[in-house]
């Protein structure tokens, strides 16, 4: 097995998906026996062999599965495991999910045979069947034809749809037990998805219904049950039990998460997330980008440049990645403000959570139609006085009334003596070296070596 390979540009022999291509899906749907032919492969469209080299194309995978024991309810379990299973071929890799997926492959495994979409196929029907005994049968169907994948891809996107519909009624305190998932440990080791009732998996893909049958068909599989344990924070969602298996799965990594929250402990994310909730310091306030979209978000970066500060495996307050679903969370960012936070999302993504934001704020979001700049966006906001602005009013009122307290100098502290050298470049070297801040904050710097090029004391004359 070959999981976790990268195959960058010099290396590509072509691609289907990612930002360049247009449309692209993949997803699973189960059949009655009779209605699907076993290990059929059918390619819609030109073979790999017909495309130029160094090309992006556009691909749906549509796998039909049928058996006496299969249900619906396993649908989005089997669809995941696309990403676990062409991952294993070498020199194939496959990053995203549902709509938004994206697949490489090298020029050497072209020149070794590769040459056909009908590998592909083989690969996931064989895992499939060898993986989950249920399956009686399975057909995969290969579009790559843009006008039929986009035909296609409204069907998916209806699909999808009631598939995440089914959480949307239940919450945190309904059950006693969350799901865990390591499906995209080999490309992040540390990184470990809590999916609760309120928190849909990063990649969109696995909900809570969905973790909870993949574990029940598959023991030993990526998906597993993670008893929630003593609540220490129920609004940051923070929980014993959840702590206790992110230590052992991210190998002490991280100790502790706070579910709901993008500053404290935040969730980690791997790299195949639906979006990003971003910070804006400039303004205080929170934006959130899909990666669909194409261009700079509103604080000047692009999706791929903030998913940089946010995959990995690690915890990036600041950056969360995000399962688009998440945004219609009762629990979505409440520790940090929630939607009040909230002031700039793509146009498209808007639309389609419209309904889950607060009617008071929804007009009061602005999208690449209403601002460019944080400039434009400060005056956005001002107009249509979102709840950011008493946000400001109570960070300016702390700091006037800071500005207005004495200077007490002596309050700083007792520290180490700054040693200076006598001659050369200064380095102030100190154990603990306290600074003056606002806002409510005190810097203090801990075996701290700070090199000048020169000290200019001056005498403060008393007024």
């Amino acid at each position: 097995m070959h999981e976790g390979e990268r195959v960058r540009k010099p290396q590509m022999y072509l691609e289907f998906g990612g930002l360049k291509a247009e449309a692209k899906f993949e997803l699973v749907r189960p059949r009655q026996l009779n209605e699907i032919e076993d290990a059929r492969i059918i390619i819609e469209g030109p073979d790999i062999s017909e495309m130029a080299e160094d090309g992006s194309y556009s691909l749906g995978i549509l796998i039909e599965v049928a058996g006496a024991k299969v249900e619906n309810d396993i649908a989005g379990v089997l669809e995941r495991r696309i990403h676990y299973f062409l991952n294993y071929i070498e020199g194939v890799m496959h990053v995203n999910q549902r709509y938004d997926i994206w697949i490489r492959f090298t020029k050497d495994a072209y020149k070794h045979g590769f040459n056909s979409l009908e590998w592909f196929g083989k690969a996931l029907i064989w895992l499939y069947k060898t993986s989950f005994p249920i399956l009686e049968k399975v057909q995969v169907t290969f579009y790559t034809e843009p006008a039929q994948i986009s035909e296609q891809l409204k069907t998916a996107m209806t699909i999808w749809a009631e598939r995440d519909e089914r959480t949307r009624s239940l919450m945190d305190e309904d059950v006693e037990q969350f799901y865990g998932c390591v499906m995209c440990q080999s490309f992040a080791p540390s990184h470990m998805c809590v999916i609760t009732p309120n928190r849909t998996g990063s990649c969109g893909s696995i909900s809570w219904f969905d973790a909870r049958a993949a574990s029940n068909i598959d023991p030993n599989g990526p998906n597993f049950v993670i008893e929630k344990g003593e609540v220490i924070d129920t609004e940051k969602g923070i929980y014993r039990g959840v702590d206790k298996v992110l230590q052992e799965k991210s190998l002490g990594s991280v100790q502790t998460v706070s579910i709901y929250s993008m500053f404290e402990n935040p969730h980690t994310s791997c790299g195949c997330f639906e979006g990003i909730a971003f910070y804006i310091p400039e303004i205080d306030a929170v934006g959130v980008v899909n990666r669909d979209y194409r261009e700079k978000a509103v604080n000047g970066l692009t999706f791929s440049a903030m998913a940089t500060n946010t995959s990995g495996g690690v915890q990036s307050p600041g950056f969360n990645g995000i399962a688009i679903e998440y945004l219609r969370s009762p629990r979505f960012l409440k520790p940090d403000g929630g939607w009040n936070r909230v002031v700039w999302m793509p146009y498209d993504v808007k639309e389609r959570v419209k309904s889950s934001i607060p009617a008071d704020i929804v007009d009061k979001i602005a999208t690449e139609k209403d601002v460019k700049t944080l400039a434009d966006m400060k005056q956005f906001l001002t107009q249509k006085q979102h709840p950011i602005l008493q946000r400001w009013k109570e960070q300016e009122a702390a700091s006037e009334a800071e500005s207005a307290e004495p200077e007490a100098a002596a309050e700083t502290g007792a520290t180490t003596a700054i040693q200076l050298p006598a001659e050369g470049e200064t380095v102030i070297s100190a154990p603990t070296l306290q600074l003056p801040a606002s806002g409510g904050f005190k810097i203090i710097l801990k075996n701290a070596k700070i090199t000048a090029e020169k000290i200019i004391i001056k005498r403060l004359d008393k007024k």
